[in-house]
């Protein structure tokens, strides 16, 4: 292509650095001395591989946290008293996809006892690892705390050279690829460490975030509730570059189009919905907050039977300037099922693209709340997959 991705990724994150202020220069810091090691790579001819000049380029959405490299091993110790484990997950033999596999990092919290524990699926960005999304999201901790086991799929340099996942693909939006894969990974995990299948929770930031909505849709019966912060609508893209469109532009057809589209198949009848919390800043130059609105006019149509009140609660929370727990202003948006919330959609005055109240030292993550690891736990626990 003409332009790659990667370099209007780097168009988006010079944009989003003079928003971002504080937290861009921090992030700075941590990608130039990365730029003066790098070597030119030969050019390619795969799509959405990345630019022909070597540049710092943006990630979760197709932008996220720093490589491994930035995040020290020893600041999971900090993150979580429990138990952190890799391992590689295979498809099972005489399975056709060509032999792949796929590095997972699974944390149990301390002091865990004999009762199945929940699971929460977190999906990282572009150029992030399990070992940066964990320290980045701080979701170890939060886990010893409320007693749940947390599973960080991690997409290889092979699949794709900056980590991303290619929600924006055809093949991924049909559940076949990453989505199938994952799926996969979750029930084997499961099974292997006795966890509770009615209390499956999946989250994603960006990128992370596409798949994750991909991966719920194709897979209802498997996850109880969905958590995307900063997510791109779907639906609407089968190119790397026509993901970038629908990040900058959200939909180019109509909402209501691009749901269809994923959603057709006799498996995706949602008869019980799918309930989601949506997350994003208001100063998103990366994934625009466009994309907000438009999910959650999505995800209002896979839920209409769910939904049981036509008019939404609105709710405005104020900022908290300083002290040990500053917060931005937000507004949220719920649409009920009885007295549970069904679809929540959150707006944060004046985060950038960036996991909200997480740990500021890792690049896109926000000190500043609200804090959305909590804030999706609670939601979490709100939902049980009835079927498992």
């Amino acid at each position: 292509m003409a332009r790659s991705l990667s370099s209007l990724w780097l168009k988006a994150f010079k944009r989003a650095s003079r928003v971002q202020q504080t937290q861009s220069r921090k992030l700075i810091k941590s990608l130039l001395p990365k730029v003066a090691k790098v070597v030119k790579p030969r050019a390619s001819s795969r799509v959405g591989v990345g630019p022909k000049r070597t540049r710092p380029v943006l990630r979760g959405q197709m932008v996220s946290a720093p490589s491994a490299k930035t995040v020290k091993p020893a600041r999971l110790a900090a993150d979580g008293a429990g138990s952190w484990k890799k391992s590689y997950f295979s498809w099972p033999s005489g399975a056709v996809t060509g032999g792949r596999r796929m590095l997972y990092a699974l944390y149990l919290p301390a002091g865990a006892g004999d009762a199945p524990l929940p699971l929460v699926v977190m999906l990282h960005g572009c150029q992030q690892t399990a070992d940066d999304f964990a320290a980045s999201t701080r979701m170890n901790a939060l886990a010893d705390r409320k007693g749940f086991a947390v599973l960080y799929p991690q997409q290889s340099v092979g699949a794709d050279r900056h980590r991303c996942w290619h929600w924006y693909k055809r093949l991924t939006q049909k559940g076949q690829g990453d989505v199938s894969l994952i799926a996969a990974m979750v029930a084997q995990v499961q099974s292997k460490h006795g966890l509770d299948p009615s209390r499956t929770y999946l989250a994603g930031l960006s990128a992370g975030a596409g798949l994750a909505a991909l991966l719920a849709l194709n897979h209802p019966d498997q996850f109880a509730a969905l958590g995307l912060h900063s997510a791109p609508v779907f639906g609407t893209a089968d190119s790397a570059m026509g993901g970038y469109g629908a990040m900058q532009h959200g939909s180019a057809a109509h909402e209501a189009a691009a749901q269809t589209r994923v959603t057709a198949k006799p498996s995706l009848a949602l008869k019980t919905g799918l309930p989601v919390m949506l997350i994003h800043g208001s100063s998103d130059t990366v994934v625009r907050r466009v994309n907000l609105h438009q999910l959650t006019q999505q995800f209002r149509l896979i839920n209409a039977g769910a939904i049981t009140r036509v008019i939404p609660e609105r709710k405005q929370y104020s900022a908290r300037v300083g002290g040990s727990s500053p917060r931005h202003a937000w507004q949220s948006t719920t649409y009920y099922a009885g007295r549970k919330p069904q679809v929540v959609s959150c707006e944060i005055t004046g985060l950038g693209h960036a996991w909200s109240g997480g740990d500021s030292n890792v690049p896109f993550s926000a000190r500043e709340g609200p804090n959305a690891s909590l804030m999706l736990w609670r939601f979490f626990t709100r939902h049980r997959q009835l079927s498992a």
